[in-house]
């Protein structure tokens, strides 16, 4: 088997390029990836596509990536939340696109496109903005939208617990997009707080199998989103 673990978040996000797409997990803080992020700052890559549950807070993690105009578009349910004060900007300005998805739908088009299902229809958003100039099919009388599954060239994700082959256990609600992120990047990287041997992890507990991530990195003691945030952290 292959021994999956670099030795830094820098390492493990060396390759990613110009133009890239890249999921990011997370709903909110939970499940952030900061460290992961700010290594991507570091290393340069611009002209991002970035999928997202949201577009992170104050200016640090993916708030951070987004005020450093690295990212050109958001895929996102929740554009503007409390402490989102650099996305809205850039925005309005017309230097950031977004393209807005119902929560519900974000989901399911990330593991559609991880299952390698192109497409499927949903009820939601039938009747509203976001189901305009799409494909609508009307099936046992009901009307449903055509969407189409996402998937990304990079995948930048949190773990709590990960073993050298890949194998990822998550710290409760903070798994939230991670494993369907990790089946829809054609790279998955996975930072974890602790990072262990084969085999001690119990396989029956496993949630997110090694054989869709690429790249483990151990981070011990990660930063909190909200605790930067209270300190007015501003990164780099």
């Amino acid at each position: 088997m292959i021994n999956k673990q670099l030795a830094s978040a820098e390492e493990a996000v060396a390759d990613v390029f110009d133009g890239a797409t890249i999921m990011i997990s997370g709903f909110g803080e939970a499940g952030s990836p900061i460290e992961l992020i700010h290594a991507l700052i570091d290393h340069g890559a611009t002209n991002l596509t970035v999928v997202n549950n949201n577009t992170g807070s104050g200016e640090v993690g993916l708030a951070a990536l987004i005020k450093a105009k690295r990212v050109s578009k958001m895929i996102c349910s929740y554009p503007r939340t409390a402490n989102s004060t650099v996305f809205p900007k850039l925005y309005r300005s017309g230097e950031t696109k977004l393209e807005l998805v119902p929560q519900g739908t974000l989901a399911e088009r990330i593991r559609a496109g991880g299952s390698g299902i192109p497409a499927f229809y949903t009820p939601t958003s039938v009747g509203t903005p976001l189901g305009e100039d799409k494909e609508h099919r009307t099936i046992h009388g009901r009307e449903f939208v055509l969407e189409y599954g996402l998937t990304a060239d990079f995948s930048l994700i949190k773990g709590r617990i990960a073993d050298t082959h890949g194998n990822v256990l998550y710290n409760k609600t903070a798994r939230n997009f991670g494993p369907l992120m990790a089946m829809a990047g054609n790279v998955s990287i996975i930072q974890a707080e602790h990072i262990v041997s084969p085999g001690e992890i119990d396989p029956e507990v496993i949630i997110t199998p090694g054989i869709f991530v690429n790249r483990v990195v151990e981070i011990q003691k990660p930063a909190v989103e909200s605790e930067l945030i209270a300190a007015g952290v501003s990164y780099p």
